[in-house]
């Protein structure tokens, strides 16, 4: 983080907004986060090559004119249902610590098992593309599980917004 303060600011303002549903717009998207404070950014993630292009890709950032706003929206959105799936919401600048904390050290727990880390401790290139395949065959998986009960449940993404799973 910067030392003059307002990078700091700025993070701690920033959320993170995953597991949304592809069929939540970005409209849809600030009209549910509007009521916790100004909204002074937006970021809505779009895939830019291959096949999904121009599909949205799950996630996006918001960011608010304060902490005390970001916070709030995390408080009260986390977890909240959005076409029958449960918003992950973060401050950006914790989901970038969680999963750089995570993703690095089961990386190199696997690295070590396959034996792909140099005398350094650094993962060759193929290592990490190989660790960035598998991570994306698990969320896949995850995906295909999680689509099946659903469906086996008969939800329906009638609405943008249904109740919270939980109060946190």
């Amino acid at each position: 983080m910067d030392h003059n303060g307002l990078t700091d600011e700025k993070s701690e303002s920033r959320l993170y907004i995953g597991n949304l549903d592809l069929k939540i717009t970005e409209a849809a998207l600030i009209k549910m986060f509007s009521p916790y404070g100004k909204i002074v950014a937006e970021d809505f993630l779009w895939h830019t090559r291959g096949p999904k292009r121009g599909e949205p890709r799950g996630f996006a950032f918001i960011q608010f004119s304060t902490k005390e706003e970001a916070e709030l929206a995390k408080e009260k959105m986390h977890g909240r249902l959005a076409c029958g799936r449960p918003l992950v919401v973060r401050l950006a600048s914790e989901k970038y610590l969680e999963e750089t904390t995570q993703n690095s050290s089961k990386a190199a727990c696997d690295a070590n098992k396959s034996g792909i880390i140099g005398g350094g401790g650094q993962m060759t290139r193929s290592a990490k593309i190989a660790a960035i395949k598998n991570k994306l065959k698990a969320l896949e998986e995850e995906s295909c599980g999680a689509k099946k009960q659903k469906h086996a449940e008969g939800t329906s993404c009638n609405s943008n917004l249904d109740h919270p799973l939980s109060k946190r």
